[in-house]
């Protein structure tokens, strides 16, 4: 097993992360513009859908939202504490008998037939944290999809504004009051974050040639004992489609969910999202402009791709 896959399972699988996924959306508004971009693409790609696999699928948001229409979902994650929280959700929702859930990596789908799904999906990126087989695991899902694909992986070009800002977080916090780890420490960081940020034209440079967010830092935290982020593969537009394309998708289509919001203050973003008709009009004119093709390589953090079998 590669450092990428032990990683990622140390990662996903620390206690309480399945509660804390949960409740992004009532935490980050990234995750409000994303998710909400990531349904209205999938509500409206379900003709001729019965059978889904969601790879990577966490809480299971999309899983449970499509058996709540009456398809049949394979839920499939790495995490334990992502899929007993998923299972106790979908318990609430009533359609724990539309889910199917397995715990594995996306870097072995060999228990899935050719075109054993009508829908292949996979959002959030998991495919990004697969490196260095992300290409390989594109393959084995375009393989399993029988109909269609969605996925989503890391936007290389949507990450690297984040090289030149340490409280790129801090703009999409909802609550800076939230009872969560992550946002007291954005808050709290801010101030030494500014002060004590140099900008490292070395890195960024080996990023945006080579796609490549991490590797021997957090080898060496996974070998002491820690939970380090996963190492990370970015995509550029055209490396996507192309991976894709090479694979016998046909019809893709790009979008990168947060374009527009990334270029809005947070002041302004809270306000929006605390008038739901504002909100809902906002949500909506940022699917149409992170939609077009001239902006998808800045989502903020995703790169979405759909295409057709």
């Amino acid at each position: 097993m590669d450092y990428s896959r032990k990683i990622s399972e140390r990662q996903w699988n620390q206690p309480g992360k399945g509660e804390l996924e949960s409740r992004r959306e009532d935490t980050y508004i990234d995750d409000i513009v994303q998710k909400d971009h990531i349904q209205r693409k999938l509500l409206a790609n379900l003709d001729g859908i019965r059978t889904v696999f969601d790879g990577g699928a966490g809480c299971g948001r999309f899983s449970i939202l499509l058996a709540k229409r009456g398809l049949q979902v394979t839920h499939f994650d790495i995490s334990r504490p992502m899929i007993e929280k998923a299972r106790e959700l979908a318990g609430q929702a009533g359609v724990l008998d539309r889910i199917t859930f397995v715990r594995g990596a996306l870097e072995d789908l060999s228990a899935y037939g050719d075109g054993a799904f009508d829908l292949v999906m996979s959002f959030d990126a998991p495919v990004s944290y697969t490196w260095p087989n992300q290409k390989r695991v594109i393959g084995e899902l375009v393989r399993i999809a029988g109909k269609r694909i969605m996925l989503s992986v890391s936007s290389r070009l949507g990450t690297l504004p984040y090289l030149a800002n340490p409280i790129q977080k801090n703009q999409f916090i909802l609550d800076e009051g939230a009872d969560d780890p992550y946002v007291r420490r954005c808050v709290s960081s801010r101030e030494s974050l500014v002060s004590g940020f140099t900008f490292d034209p070395e890195y960024a440079g080996r990023v945006l040639s080579d796609g490549l967010m991490g590797g021997e830092a957090e080898i060496a935290e996974y070998e002491r004992g820690g939970a380090p982020w996963c190492i990370t593969y970015t995509f550029l537009p055209d490396e996507l489609r192309d991976t894709l394309a090479s694979f016998g998708v046909r019809d893709i289509r790009l979008s990168g969910p947060g374009a527009y919001a990334r270029t809005v203050p947070r002041e302004i973003l809270v306000r929006i999202m605390k008038d739901p008709i504002q909100k809902e009009h906002f949500l909506r004119f940022c699917e149409k402009f992170d939609s077009n093709p001239f902006v998808c390589g800045l989502g903020k953090d995703n790169l979405l791709a759909i295409g057709e079998i």
